[in-house]
């Protein structure tokens, strides 16, 4: 029987992942390595699936040629090297591996955590030096002490069940994360303020976004306690490096131990590695024999089950749809995760309940991928993984979040009407959007105040009275700050009552800016929101 799918492998794979392709008699499978996106391109054309690593480039021009292409599949996590907005215009599914990786960062998260307790590099290395310096040596027990984890995803969560196996206490901090899950797995949720000023040993796992970057700062290891040390194998750049360097020379911080640096490999006059409590490695959370066996297997059986069954598992871009509903779906899915980015930066404290609601011709459209988008933008950024429409929905229910959904044909005001409402411990959120003609988004409705403005770009989110005078306060203000106004719509529940204004602005706004906002007399709050 001839082979049904053809799939060219463009980079090295485990052999075993290998096997697993080549044994299948409806897959064949061909082997190209070392090619440069315009060899790429030349060959892609008559491929059902592209299976790569970090080393293939799969550019724009790549997918424009690949007439056949259906999926995409990463070995590893990152598919930064793949035009993940050229797939999903094609229609092309791009997959990872996610979980292969997992346990051994986490597994390499411990170790570095006891090499840095016990000065294992620093006292192996004067011991082949002909010294005996027990005394200089001395470390620091794990036992009973606590564990700060910033991220309970995948790896995360491996790492405080292995901390808990040394006698541990473990804290963590996930703004997704409910307290009950969190207990369920053994780890008392804090505040990252209280984090900070608790732990001996503080280790993060979110991914680099521009809500994490420099999430450990000056302003962090002023609240740590004496003595605490930091762990990094997710992502260089979320620990402030400059910051660091201060804290460990000036003994604000005993130590650090890290994987990864914002610029890899670290020029060798890098600061932080001239200091004798910094102990690090080139990027080793996942170079493990036994994960780069999983990915392979993991990711080979991935293109065997989409490409003969439609299954998708993984999925860093789009569910299961055909280009037709595609086409249908996706404004209201792009609107959908708008929405939830946008309420992910309303709450404080994480979602218990959320619920999707669809008015009008929307109430007539498939619901699920609309949902998973929408849990898509509000997840997003928190944890160690990538969220996609297929996973959402399934992470969201392991934190145990309640997620629902409504329908009604009626609406007032526009043919259709997305609805999200978020439900937390202490309040609730709800924000509506509309697709306008077949692309256009639209934000409608902000906590009840009616308000039209395209869901793209900054804005300054302001509460005020509604007397006369504020605009014009705002205006002058943000003028004296250089801070040039892109737009305006404004929003008021009564003549006289309460008002909210959503200033558009070309970029981040200084929090020095936002303070000054908030003395304004008639203005009672003022946040900067990115969409």
């Amino acid at each position: 029987m001839p082979a049904q799918f053809r799939v060219l492998l463009s980079d090295s794979l485990a052999p075993e992942g290998i096997e697993i392709l080549k044994r299948d008699p409806r897959i064949q499978c061909d082997i190209h390595t070392g090619l440069r996106p315009g060899e790429l391109a030349e060959l892609i054309a008559p491929y059902d699936a592209l299976l790569i690593r970090s080393s293939t480039k799969v550019t724009r021009e790549v997918i424009e040629r690949a007439s056949s292409l259906k999926v995409i599949g990463r070995a590893g996590v990152g598919v930064d090297n793949i035009d993940l907005d050229a797939a999903t215009r094609r229609g092309i599914v791009v997959m990872n591996s996610p979980l292969g990786n997992s346990v051994t960062t986490a597994e390499h998260t411990i170790a570095m955590m006891l090499a840095m307790a016990r000065h294992i590099p620093a006292a192996d290395a004067a011991t082949r030096a002909g010294k005996w310096e027990r005394s200089r040596f001395t470390g620091s027990e794990v036992f009973n002490k606590t564990l700060g984890v910033i991220g309970l995803g995948n790896i995360g969560r491996i790492v405080a069940d292995r901390a808990l196996g040394l006698k541990m206490k473990v804290i963590g901090f996930d703004p997704i994360l409910t307290s009950d899950a969190a207990a369920r797995i053994g780890v008392q949720m804090v505040s990252l303020e209280e984090l900070f000023r608790r732990s001996d040993f503080i280790t993060v796992h979110t991914p680099l976004t521009d809500e994490t970057r420099g999430l450990i700062g000056a302003s962090a290891f002023a609240m740590m306690k004496p003595g605490a040390r930091v762990i990094n194998c997710a992502r260089g750049g979320i620990i402030d490096e400059d910051a660091l360097y201060t804290a460990l020379k000036t003994g604000r911080i005993a130590g650090a131990a890290l994987d990864v640096f914002v610029d890899e490999p670290p020029p060798p006059n890098h600061p932080l590695l001239t200091l004798d409590n910094v102990i690090a490695t080139p990027h080793l959370g996942a170079a493990t024999d036994e994960a780069q066996v999983q990915v392979g297997i993991d990711i080979a059986n991935q293109i065997i089950e989409f490409l003969t069954e439609g299954t998708i598992r993984h999925s860093v871009n789009i569910p299961a749809l055909g280009p037709k509903e595609l086409e249908t779906l996706g404004p209201h899915m792009r609107l959908a995760e708008k929405l939830g980015r946008l309420v992910s930066q309303l709450i404080e404290d994480p979602p218990t309940q959320i619920a999707v609601g669809f008015a009008g011709e929307a109430a007539g459209l498939k619901s699920e991928p609309i949902i998973a988008s929408a849990l898509k933008g509000l997840l997003s950024g928190y944890l160690d993984q990538q969220f996609n429409l297929v996973n959402a929905p399934y992470i969201a229910r392991e934190r145990g979040i309640n997620v629902a959904e409504t329908r009604s044909r009626e609406t007032a005001d526009y043919i259709n009407v997305l609805t999200l409402t978020v439900r937390t411990a202490r309040d609730t959120h709800e924000v509506a959007g509309s697709v306008v003609g077949n692309r256009a988004l639209r934000l409608i409705r902000i906590d009840g105040y009616p308000i039209e403005a395209s869901p793209e770009g900054y804005f300054l989110m302001l509460h005020n009275r509604d007397v006369p005078g504020v605009v014009g306060a705002v205006g002058t203000l943000l003028g004296q700050a250089g801070i040039n106004i892109a737009g305006l719509e404004l929003g008021r529940d009564r003549i006289g009552g309460t008002a909210l204004s959503l200033v558009e602005v070309d970029g981040p706004v200084p929090t020095q800016v936002l303070e000054s906002l908030k003395t304004i007399p008639a203005i009672t709050s003022a946040m900067l929101i990115k969409l």
